[in-house]
């Protein structure tokens, strides 16, 4: 499935119609690419509405099983938001476009499918605040990552200092923001903003591995994982520990659970219905 225009979300054959995003689908893996080379693939509104609208639309669609993001071309994944379209907005405006992208990242990281960022060139500013949304995040080794906001006298406004502070330390995240540094994919790794780096020509083949292994696993179980982990940011420990125990629970009643311990004992790859 590939497409490429106008700004119909989606048919009745489930296909993603955007003017700014390309959605392919392969072996349960959609594959969404912010498509505004000449731009570098900076977020504007109607990049982020769009975004918004397809993850929204992935997430119900019966045939994906995950979702990976990246940009088109070979120098950005997302270079940052859109500064000619903010360069002009009141405080008001500002404070709604940041929730605007607040919004549009907390539905991506809400995703019950695994979501993963392939950052293939700069990700900067509102772009590593996309791929801090996702769930995990893989870069080429030719990648560069950095929030330069206080370079243009402002702040991340998509959510990047809070993410970035949860998941690599409120120190990393100091850093960061303050310096308004770049840096680069094995940095990143080094201090745990991304998971994995491949070199550029391996990215792609890297990350479809990476997710085709995850899509292998009990659908019902990563989703599950992934609301538990997500809710245990939020609360105490306690209070997490107590969600997981309910979690774990709760999905010994399903068929995957079931074939999963079968198929344990019997030596054998279960087949998993996400039932």
């Amino acid at each position: 499935m590939t497409t490429e225009t106008q700004q119909d979300p989606v048919n009745d054959e489930a296909e993603l119609v955007y003017e700014h995003l390309e959605c392919d689908l392969e072996d349960g893996i959609a594959t969404l690419t912010v498509n505004r080379p000449k731009a570098l693939n900076a977020l504007n509104s109607e990049v982020l509405d769009e975004l918004r609208d397809a993850i929204v639309e992935l997430a119900i669609d019966d045939e994906v099983m995950a979702i990976m993001i990246t940009g088109a071309g070979d120098k950005a994944f997302v270079a940052g938001a859109d500064i000619s379209e903010m360069a002009d907005m009141t405080a008001f405006e500002a404070r709604d476009h940041s929730h605007l992208g607040q919004d549009v990242f907390a539905t991506i990281e809400a995703c019950p499918k695994p979501v993963i960022a392939v950052i293939n060139g700069y990700a900067l500013g509102g772009g590593l605040e996309l791929a801090l949304a996702c769930h995990l995040r893989i870069a080429s080794s030719s990648a560069m990552m950095g929030l330069p906001e206080v370079s243009l006298g402002l702040i991340p406004g998509f959510a990047g200092t809070q993410r970035l502070a949860r998941i690599a330390g409120p120190g990393v995240a100091r850093e960061w923001i303050m310096t308004g540094d770049s840096f680069s994919a094995a940095e990143a790794h080094r201090v745990g903003v991304v998971n994995r780096v491949a070199e550029p020509e391996q990215l792609m083949e890297a990350a479809t591995e990476l997710t085709k292994r995850i899509v292998s696993r009990g659908p019902l179980a990563v989703q599950t994982a992934l609301e538990v982990i997500r809710t245990g940011l939020d609360v105490g420990q306690a209070q997490g520990e107590s969600a997981e125990a309910d979690s774990f629970g709760l999905i010994f009643t399903s068929d995957d659970a079931r074939e999963g311990m079968l198929a344990f004992k019997e030596k054998r790859k279960p087949s998993f219905t996400g039932r």
